[in-house]
C-alpha cells in the first residue's frame, strides 16, 4: 500500500532521533543543536541546547533523559540542573556516534559513523557500545557497517539494528548482562538504504531510506508490504499518537555537510493500520 504524508512542521534543519514519550514526539534538530518536542498541533518547545550536536535520544527507568552527544561521542543525562556526563566514548567509537535504543532496564546501545561521512573520507566499519545506567562502557558488537536506527524487541531479548552502508537490517540475542550475541541478517533490502528504524506490533520494521526517499515496512526476510514516498529524503521514523498508529516520518533536502544549512528539514505524519511496539 502507497501513503501520502502531511507536513506537522517544517523550518527544521536537519531532525533525527524521533522518540514518542508522554505525549508528544520527541526528536534532535542535529545541525541546530537542540533537543525538542512537538505536539499533534504542532506545537514545538526547545528542551535543552547540546553543543556536541544531539541524536539518538531514550530515558532511564527514573524518567531521566539520555542523549548521545555526537562529535564529542558522549552519552549525557539531563537532570534537573541540566546536563550530565553518563560516559564518555571517545576510545571506544570510531567516529561519531549517532542513533541509540535504551532498553527497560536503563542500558543505552550506542552506534557510530566509523568514519567521517561528511568529509568523503574512506568508508570503515563501526561498533555496537553499550553503556549502563552507572556509567560504564564497553563495545558488544564490532565490524558494523554504520550501525544507525535500533529497536528492542517487546520481550527485550532481541536488537535490531540498520546497517547503512550494509543495506540489511541485523539482529542479535540480548544476554541477562547486556552483552550481544547469534548475530543474524534480519532483512536485507534492495534499492534502500536503512536509516531510522521502527518496529510494529506484527513484528514488521517501518525503515527511512533516505537515497530513495521513502520509508518502507519490511518483514522478517525482507518483504516490502507498504511505502510511504517523500519530496526529498526520509532519515527517520517512529510511530506514537495515543494509538500509536501515527507514523512519524523526519525530512531533509540532503545530508548535512556542516552545519550552514537552510532549514529544509520536515516532520511529516500519516496514519498507518497497525500500532508501535517494542522500543524505542
Amino acid at each position: 500500500m502507497n501513503f501520502k504524508t502531511t507536513v506537522l512542521i517544517d523550518g527544521l534543519i536537519f531532525p533525527e532521533g524521533p522518540r514518542w514519550h508522554d505525549g508528544k514526539l520527541w526528536f534532535s534538530d542535529m545541525s541546530a543543536k537542540y533537543v525538542m518536542t512537538v505536539d499533534l498541533d504542532g506545537n514545538v518547545k526547545k528542551i535543552v541546547h547540546v553543543p556536541g550536536q544531539p541524536s539518538g535520544l531514550g530515558w532511564l527507568p527514573d524518567g531521566r533523559l539520555l542523549i548521545v552527544s555526537m562529535v564529542d561521542r558522549k552519552l549525557l543525562r539531563l537532570d534537573p540542573e541540566g546536563l550530565t556526563e553518563v560516559a564518555d566514548l571517545y576510545h571506544l567509537a570510531s567516529c561519531h556516534c549517532n542513533d541509540m535504543v535504551v532498553d527497560r532496564q536503563g542500558r543505552a546501545y550506542i552506534g557510530n559513523f566509523g568514519f567521517e561521512l561528511a568529509l568523503d573520507a574512506p568508508f570503515k566499519e563501526a561498533e555496537i557500545i553499550l553503556v549502563t545506567p552507572d556509567g560504564k562502557a564497553r563495545i558488544v558488537a564490532a565490524q558494523m557497517a554504520f550501525p544507525n536506527g535500533s529497536v528492542i524487541t517487546p520481550d527485550g531479548k532481541t536488537l535490531i539494528v540498520g546497517e547503512t552502508f550494509g543495506a540489511r537490517l541485523t539482529a542479535f540475542d540480548i544476554e541477562p548482562d547486556g552483552s550481544l550475541s547469534n548475530r543474524r541478517v534480519w532483512a536485507a533490502l534492495e534499492n534502500a538504504v536503512p536509516d531510522g528504524i521502527c518496529l510494529d506490533a506484527e513484528g514488521a520494521i517501518w525503515v527511512a531510506s533516505p537515497r530513495s526517499a521513502e520509508v518502507l515496512r519490511v518483514k522478517h526476510g525482507g518483504e516490502v508490504t507498504d511505502r510511504v514516498k517523500v519530496k526529498t529524503q526520509a532519515f527517520a521514523c517512529m510511530l506514537g499518537g495515543a494509538d500509536r498508529k501515527t507514523l512519524f516520518v523526519l525530512t531533509a533536502a540532503n545530508v548535512p555537510r556542516g552545519l550552514l544549512r537552510k532549514p529544509s528539514g520536515r516532520i511529516e505524519t500519516v496514519r498507518v493500520d497497525v500500532p508501535g511496539a517494542g522500543l524505542p
